[in-house]
């Protein structure tokens, strides 16, 4: 096994674990400091012992470093604490890296074979341990050149602004980084922002590292903020850091951590004639989208198809699929235009977790949901649009010859209230909002507290666009607020709503609306007002 020693520096211990071949050979090893003492490496033990031993991994010396006080030594400046009655921050984070790197480097290199050079020399730390793991990036390149940001705490107040207001040193750095897409999601302070803020930090770095063999993105699925988690991203960061033993062949660990970041894969399913579908991961949240693309039967017009946008893709991307191919078989049927359908990795027609998440605005819910079970996770919408409009529309754009000055979105219950919202807070985005007996309870009612933000536009002229709204006769409480946030934009039809519609379907329900509503919805989207079809 390794030879352990504890080494005591000026109060703080230092756990030291030689490879297997150090007592066997004269070379000099590579060296990574952990930080908050041996846990990432205990936690490993067996397994970096295995990926050593069969060459799997390039031998190195791991030291880790304690520390009395996290918050003081893992932090670049001070701060207030992020949960109230905790202790605050006290941004000791420079003067512990200059320790490092001044102090106990140079003692280790003296008492060890160490190669010595940054490119040689690397830092990992899980949360607050890898929010000083990126500082250092900053502040000392001069030392470190290999960094493992497990779980960062990038949410810490200021450090976006900081990573953004000052580029990395160009010194040859390399830099994994890993996060799980459910870190922070039950919080409710500053932290519930861990992944986005992970996410938004990758996207500056990506922008400032030249080549992607210098910074790599490891999203795990499910994967929440705790330290099975973390400790399990440890032996992916250094196999992705420093490779295998010096001619040996990789073998499958090493492979995957070599592997960039799939963000987009193809599904191997059986698949509606006529359509396209994979899954794409979002580095806006981190979550896996499944995409449905309905390709027209027809050839697209010189300025391209328009396109219709839906969420909940699982549930009625397939009724979508075949009322298109019926409607625009005929010469004279509907015009040919593409649906793009926003799904999720699953069987089921809903998946409540991530469309609770995607569709709406943050709000505490009280109590349990109606059918008995816990609510979940809410407040993702912002999230969700920044993932439409910056990641799948321009992809959209690219692989095929769409229109999007002729885009739609419509969406159902809450996506009919996800539709509300952002034909409120981004209207431009789209030219055309369909709204199915949207659940405009959400939040007490919030979107007619923002109805006065879309009237302004409106009356004011900043948007141009068409509505429709849908609902069921039978949807009890949920009628009357349909009708009176229409009635509300009624001034505007013909003038910043060029088209707005409101229709009741007789003797429907919450989910057998529906069918009756693809049709209208659809010519509404696709044909010109005075065309007469033969649907």
């Amino acid at each position: 096994m390794f030879e352990v020693q504890e080494l005591d520096w000026q109060g703080r211990r230092l756990t030291v674990f030689l490879p297997p071949s150090y007592a066997l050979s004269r070379k000099q090893y590579p060296v990574v400091y952990l930080h908050d003492g041996a846990t990432l490496m205990m936690n490993n033990l067996n397994y970096m012992y295995r990926l050593f031993r069969e060459g799997l991994l390039a031998e190195l010396i791991v030291i880790g470093i304690s520390s009395s006080s996290r918050n003081d030594d893992y932090t670049p400046w001070p701060e207030s604490a992020a949960t109230e009655g905790r202790a605050d921050f006290g941004g000791r984070g420079p003067a512990y890296l200059n320790e490092i790197a001044d102090s106990i480097k140079p003692y280790i290199d003296s008492i060890l074979r160490t190669a010595p050079e940054p490119e040689s020399t690397g830092m990992i730390g899980y949360s607050l341990g890898g929010l000083v793991t990126l500082l250092a990036a900053y502040r000392r390149p001069d030392v470190f050149g290999r960094f493992g940001l497990l779980s960062p705490s990038i949410w810490y107040e200021g450090m976006l602004a900081f990573t953004e207001a000052n580029p990395l040193p160009d010194s040859g750095q390399k830099l994994y980084l890993s996060v799980g897409n459910r870190e922070g999601v039950y919080k409710q302070n500053i932290q519930r922002h861990a992944v986005t803020c992970t996410l938004q930090a990758y996207r500056s770095l990506r922008g400032q590292l030249a080549g992607e063999q210098r910074l790599r993105l490891s999203l795990t699925d499910g994967a929440a903020h705790d330290l099975a988690s973390m400790s399990a991203q440890f032996p992916e960061a250094l196999l992705w850091l420093y490779g295998a033993a010096d001619g040996q062949q990789t073998g499958p660990e090493v492979k995957r951590a070599e592997m960039e970041a799939e963000l987009i894969s193809p599904v191997s399913a059986c698949m509606l004639p006529g359509t396209e579908m994979w899954d794409m991961t979002s580095l806006y949240n981190g979550l896996t989208y499944r995409i449905f693309v309905h390709l027209p039967l027809k050839p697209a017009p010189p300025e391209g198809y328009p396109v219709l946008y839906t969420v909940d893709g699982n549930a009625y991307f397939a009724s979508l699929n075949d009322a298109m191919r019926l409607q625009t078989r005929h010469p004279r049927g509907l015009p040919s235009g593409m649906i793009v359908s926003i799904g999720y990795p699953a069987d089921g027609p809903f998946v409540s977790e991530r469309r609770f998440r995607d569709l709406t605005v943050p709000d505490i819910q009280q109590g349990l949901r109606p059918d008995g079970s816990p609510w979940p996770v809410n407040g993702g919408a912002d999230a969700f649009l920044d993932f439409i409009e910056q990641e799948l529309m321009p992809l959209i754009g690219r692989r095929y010859n769409v229109d999007h000055s002729r885009a739609a979105l419509f969406g159902h219950s809450l996506g009919g209230f996800f539709t509300l919202y952002t034909l409120i807070r981004r209207g431009g985005l789209f030219s055309t909002y369909i709204a199915g007996s949207p659940s405009l309870w959400w939040k007490d009612k919030v979107l007619f507290d923002m109805l006065p933000e879309l009237e302004e536009k409106l009356r004011n002229g900043e948007l141009a666009c068409s509505l429709m709204i849908g609902i069921g006769s039978e949807e009890d409480g949920m009628l009357e607020n349909a009708r009176a946030f229409y009635e509300r934009l009624v001034p505007f039809a013909g003038s910043g709503l060029s088209r707005l519609a409101y229709n009741e379907f007789q003797g429907e329900g919450h989910m057998s609306v529906l069918q009756p509503l693809f049709s209208p919805m659809l010519r509404f989207i696709f044909a010109s007002e005075d065309a007469k079809l033969c649907i």
